[in-house]
Parts: C-alpha cells; sequence; structure tokens
C-alpha cells in the first residue's frame, strides 16, 4: 500500500507536534517542516523521530526553494499548515514578526503549492488539498455571556490585535488562491486549544507549572474574559476529517462547547493542584491568584458555534473540560523535565548536539 504523505508546517509546535503524531497512528506520512523559533520543540516528538513514515524538515515557510524541494521529493498528497506566530501579548510587543511569518509565510506557502499543484495529473489534483489552520480571533470580540451569540462560518471579520489581524490576511490570500487560481483550499477557525506538550507562556500550561512551584499566578483584568476552549486531541480529529471529507473552498469553525472565565480556568487548575500537588503549608492554590493590569485590546468574549461540521463532516468533541483538563494537568505533573527544559532553555541548547539548530 502506497503511503499518503501530508506535509505538516509547524509541526514542532503544540497544535503541530500533536497533530502529527495522530497523522502517524492513522497510517499518513508525515513531512514536518519548522523552522524551530522558540515554539518550536522537536523533543515533544522524541517518540516519533525515528519512525519510518516521519522526516522533519528544518526550514522557513518563506524560503521559496526549499519548499519547491520539499514538494518535490515528498509528493505530498495534502498541506496541513499550521506555521504561525500565535502568542497575542508577543504581537503587541512585535507585530512585524506576526507579518513575516503568518502573512508573508502564507503567501510563499500558497505559491508554492499552486507551482507543485499545476504539475499533478488531473486524478492527483482531485485528491491534493490544502487546509490553512485559522483561529477564532480573526472574528474579533462577543458580548457578554448572557447576550449570547457565538461565531460559524458566516461571522465578518474583525480582528483587533497584531496577531489576529495578521491571520486574517493569510485567511484572505488562502481564499483567493482558491478563488482565482483553483488551489483546493480549505480554512478551518479553531477556539483555543489545550492538552500536553503546550508551550508555557500559554494562560493553562503557565498557571499549572507556577502553581507547581508555589508563584503568583497573573489573571488579567477581572479575569471575566471567556473562551471556548477545545481539546487538542479534539482539533486533530476535526483536522483530518476536514481533509478528508471536507469541500474545496469551505470554511470550518471548530469548538469544544465549552465556554468558561480565564478566571474559572484558574480556580479549576487550583482546586485540582490541592488534591494533586499541595502548597507546603497547606493551604489552597487558590490564595496565589494575583489580578493584573489587563492585556492592550483584550477581547472578552469568544464563543463557536460549530454547527456545520457537526451536521455536514459528523465531527463532534469527545472530550468534555473536566475530562480534558484533568488529563492536561496530570500530564504537565507528569512530564516535569520535560517543562523545566522549556522554561530554562534547555530545549534549545539541545539542537545544537543533533545538529538541528544552526
Amino acid at each position: 500500500m502506497v503511503t499518503i504523505q501530508i506535509l505538516v508546517t509547524g509541526g514542532a509546535g503544540f497544535v503541530g507536534g500533536n497533530l502529527a503524531r495522530f497523522l502517524l497512528e492513522r497510517g499518513y506520512g508525515v513531512v514536518n517542516l519548522d523552522k524551530l523559533t522558540y515554539a518550536g520543540n522537536l523533543t515533544s516528538l522524541s517518540d516519533v523521530s525515528s519512525h519510518p513514515r516521519y522526516r522533519f524538515v528544518r526550514g522557513d515557510i518563506r524560503d521559496a526553494a526549499l519548499l519547491a524541494k520539499i514538494f518535490e521529493e515528498h509528493r505530498p498528497r495534502a498541506v496541513l499548515h499550521l506555521a504561525a506566530e500565535s502568542h497575542v501579548d508577543r504581537s503587541i510587543d512585535s507585530p512585524g514578526d506576526f507579518v513575516q511569518t503568518n502573512v508573508v509565510g502564507t503567501f510563499c506557502l500558497l505559491n508554492a503549492a499552486l507551482f507543485y499543484y499545476e504539475t499533478l495529473t488531473n486524478e492527483e489534483k482531485n485528491a491534493f488539498r490544502f487546509l490553512h489552520v485559522s483561529t477564532d480571533e480573526v472574528f474579533g470580540s462577543l458580548g457578554s455571556v448572557s447576550k449570547g451569540g457565538a461565531f460559524s462560518e458566516s461571522t465578518p471579520y474583525a480582528p483587533n490585535s497584531p496577531y489576529s489581524a495578521s491571520k486574517a490576511g493569510a485567511d484572505h490570500l488562502a481564499r483567493a488562491w482558491r478563488r482565482t487560481y483553483g488551489l483546493p483550499v480549505l480554512t478551518t477557525h479553531c477556539s483555543n486549544n489545550y492538552g500536553p506538550y503546550q508551550f508555557p507562556e500559554k494562560l493553562i500550561p503557565h498557571m499549572i507549572l507556577s502553581a507547581l512551584k508555589d508563584r503568583p499566578l497573573p489573571v488579567y483584568g477581572d479575569g471575566e474574559n471567556v473562551r471556548d476552549w477545545l481539546y487538542v486531541l479534539d482539533h486533530c480529529r476535526a483536522l483530518l476529517t476536514v481533509l478528508e471529507k471536507g469541500a474545496p473552498g469551505e470554511t470550518y469553525v471548530v469548538g469544544g462547547d465549552c465556554q468558561k472565565t480565564n478566571l474559572e480556568v484558574v480556580t479549576f487548575i487550583c482546586d485540582e493542584l490541592d488534591a494533586l500537588r499541595p502548597r507546603a503549608d497547606g493551604r489552597p492554590h487558590r490564595e496565589r491568584i494575583a489580578f493584573v493590569q489587563d492585556r492592550l485590546g483584550h477581547d472578552r468574549r469568544y464563543a463557536i458555534d460549530a454547527a456545520k461540521i457537526k451536521k455536514e463532516l459528523g465531527w463532534q468533541p469527545e472530550w468534555n473540560f473536566n475530562q480534558g483538563m484533568r488529563r492536561t494537568i496530570a500530564w504537565y505533573i507528569e512530564n516535569e523535565p520535560w517543562a523545566e527544559k522549556i522554561l530554562s532553555g534547555a530545549y534549545r541548547l539541545e539542537r545544537l548536539g543533533t545538529g538541528e539548530a544552526r
């Protein structure tokens, strides 16, 4: 049987790494292209690094020559484009990096994919897919939970941060390459992901690891900002479902049916750790919560109406919040050495020993 090759960009990141492992488990071949910026971590994929259907390529999605070589050598059936700068706080400080990676990088990848697509036979063209993975943040901010409402595929764009604006720009390019050139592009917009291997700057791992060290737990503003939380393996299943069953040109929003305030998330972590890893003085972890100045342009609420992907493609989230969070918290407790390498920067030094860093 011929192995179907999939090019995953950003496959050394949080979602990308989980996705690469997920695809291998389901019999696909994976070519992982990652620049290995600060958030790229090959130790997260050490268990599959020698897998016969896995290949890692270090490189920039803006490198046209490298992209052409990858398409020529590996002949992928599909591209799953996840490479992106994604941390809102960093986008406020360094917006140019986000424009370069998220907008210019997507432009370069679309061009390379189109050139490759045009060399395919008609049968191969019919099978080829380019899945552009976006975010619900491009839709802006919703009102309070009591006012209702949720993002859907028809929600107008209203990005409020440099990060979401750069992702919106990438989305528009992906749409244009479908409409103008006929590249079989699909787009997904997901809500906030959580789970194993997430970089510690994000809310959930940051709070877990800070609590384990008995450090303050900083919560922006009043802590009432609401997000729809999606367990990462549910997101991986959704991406493969869209890839296998979705129609080119279509957009699908993906959410976990789980709206929680940031404060609810943090207090859940605290209460779980009171049982699993109590503080030395016996006092509750909640006492370490510290409200700090709110982030600039902080969106108040995100929510997803995932009716389309459920009805048309048969996808449903399998993990509820309590299940996913308990598994996530347990994973970080069991893998503290992994987290320590991230926090100390040692994971980046290890690349030098493997020849992956230059």
